[in-house]
């Protein structure tokens, strides 16, 4: 869209914009519903924004299953590739870290774990605590059953994917 420049002050030489132009851009903006607008003239480019913040994001969080979960790096697949064929071959169903975060078998570094080695668990029963972002994910036991194994050292971090506990069932 092409308009006259309504502004009385002469425009910066060399195409730039001048302080007439830019405050004829806010008038303009003011006037409308508009919130955002960028104008660029020449080599020089001018970007305004109202309402919310400039630059501000508002992020919503999304179920796990729900959210697009990107590749691992190739070292880390292979690591946790690696991991799941090791414990494979044991009977029994493996619990997987839904998130990379940081693995905490303990509600705090002072209370006892959630869960050890040879304890009976049933299906919904918190067995850890993955941190990602700041935010503390616990992670339930899918089934019913007693935990064999626990893969993984506690305040460690942990991939996508990579398995945490081995739960046998009964």
């Amino acid at each position: 869209m092409a308009t006259k420049n309504q502004s009385k002050k002469p425009a910066a030489a060399g195409g730039a914009f001048s302080l007439g132009d830019v405050q004829d851009i806010i008038k303009l903006i003011e006037k409308s519903s508009v919130t955002h607008i960028e104008w660029t003239k020449g080599d020089e480019k001018v970007v305004l924004s109202r309402g919310v913040a400039a630059g501000a994001q508002v992020y919503a969080h999304a179920a796990p299953v729900a959210a697009a979960i990107p590749a691992l790096p190739a070292a880390a697949a292979g690591k946790v590739e690696a991991k799941a064929e090791a414990k494979a071959d044991k009977p029994g169903s493996i619990v997987t870290s839904p998130f990379v975060g940081t693995f905490y078998r303990a509600p705090a570094p002072d209370a006892a774990p959630f869960t050890d080695v040879g304890q009976k668990v049933k299906k919904g029963q918190t067995l850890c605590i993955v941190e990602a972002m700041k935010l503390m994910n616990e992670i339930e036991c899918e089934v019913d059953g007693t935990v064999a194994e626990i893969l993984v050292q506690n305040a460690t971090p942990v991939e996508f994917g990579e398995p945490l506990f081995r739960i046998v069932p009964g």
